[in-house]
C-alpha cells in the first residue's frame, strides 16, 4: 500500500467520526522518522481513543498493522505507525501544548480536502 493511499484511508477514517483541524505534513526531506505526518485530535479522551482505534481498524480492513502503536486508555495523545506514515491523535488541549505544526514548520503541507468525502456524496 502507498503512503497516499495509507493517508487516504486514515484521513477517511478520522473525518468519518468527527476529527478536528486534520492535517497531513509530508516531512520526507526533514527526518528519518517517516515521509508524512497526520495530526487531528479529538475533543475529549474518549473521543481521541475513537478516532485512533478507527484509523486503526480501517488499516486493518486492508492488511495494514502499524508497526508500532503508543497510547493507553484514557491518554491524551495516540500514535499509529505505519512506517511511511505516522498518525498522531490528541485531545484538544495536549496537541496545543506540544504544537506539532510549528515544530515541524519546514514540512510541506498537504492539502487534505481530497481525501475528505463531503456530505450527500
Amino acid at each position: 500500500m502507498t503512503a497516499e493511499e495509507k493517508i487516504k484511508v486514515i484521513v477517511r477514517a478520522l473525518d468519518a467520526k468527527r476529527a478536528e483541524d486534520i492535517r497531513v505534513l509530508k516531512v520526507t526531506d526533514l527526518t528519518i522518522l517517516g515521509d508524512y505526518f497526520i495530526i487531528a485530535n479529538g475533543t475529549s479522551t474518549t473521543h481521541t481513543k475513537t478516532l485512533a482505534e478507527e484509523a486503526e481498524f480501517q488499516m486493518s480492513q486492508l492488511g495494514e498493522e502499524p508497526h508500532h502503536r503508543e497510547g493507553m486508555p484514557g491518554s491524551n495523545w495516540y500514535i499509529l505507525d505505519y512506517t511511511d506514515v505516522i498518525v498522531h491523535v490528541f485531545f484538544q488541549e495536549t496537541r496545543e501544548f506540544y504544537r506539532l505544526e510549528q515544530l515541524w514548520a519546514d514540512a510541506e503541507p498537504v492539502d487534505v480536502s481530497q481525501y475528505i468525502v463531503k456530505e450527500g456524496e
